[in-house]
């Protein structure tokens, strides 16, 4: 019998464990905050409507992103990974860069995961359409503003930056290119 009482206790201990850790991952508070810098001239790349950082403008910075379910909630933006464009450098994951006809996307920092999902596939719904596109870079939501970052702000926290070719996939009218709602799911 006591047995079974201290199971049962520690279950209820590790059911309660869990639940704070699972409350904790359900807030994701910004980090801080990150004063803009007025970009040399010809720096920030503006191609797909890529805003710039605005001189002494606060843009709220993040270390993590909503937790990650079978149907993640998201804002899909555009971004060229190609050489030249304005997703900047090559991709973090393979250092390399990707024609805007390849099915490619940038995550969040929080759901980029200190590269875990480099190379992986996820899947994007939208606009009654589904797509598969491998996770080649981050879209950081803790820098920008700087040379690294093509003088561009911080990502935000929810962000699934995709190529031309995942949109076009997806069959969204280019008149509603820039921000789509989206859900996603790892592949």
């Amino acid at each position: 019998m006591k047995k079974v009482g201290c199971l049962r206790a520690f279950f209820v201990l590790l059911f309660l464990v869990e639940a704070c850790q699972w409350a904790e991952a359900q807030q994701c508070r910004p980090s801080g905050r990150l004063r803009g810098r007025k970009p040399p001239p010809d720096q920030c790349n503006t191609e797909n409507n890529s805003d710039c950082c605005i001189e002494g403008k606060f843009y709220t910075t993040f270390k993590c992103s909503p937790p990650v379910t079978a149907r993640t909630k998201a804002v899909l933006t555009l971004n060229s990974f190609e050489s030249g464009g304005d997703g900047g450098s090559p991709s973090e994951c393979d250092n390399k860069f990707h024609s805007d006809d390849t099915l490619v996307v940038a995550l969040s920092t929080g759901w980029f995961n200190h590269q875990r999902r480099c190379l992986n596939n996820i899947t994007i719904s939208a606009n009654g359409r589904s797509v598969v596109a491998m996770v080649v870079d981050e879209c950081d939501t803790t820098m920008g503003c700087d040379p690294d970052h093509d003088f561009q702000p911080p990502c935000p926290n929810n962000i699934v930056d995709a190529s031309r070719a995942v949109w076009e996939a997806l069959g969204i009218p280019q008149s509603q290119w820039g921000e789509f709602d989206v859900v996603w799911s790892d592949a």
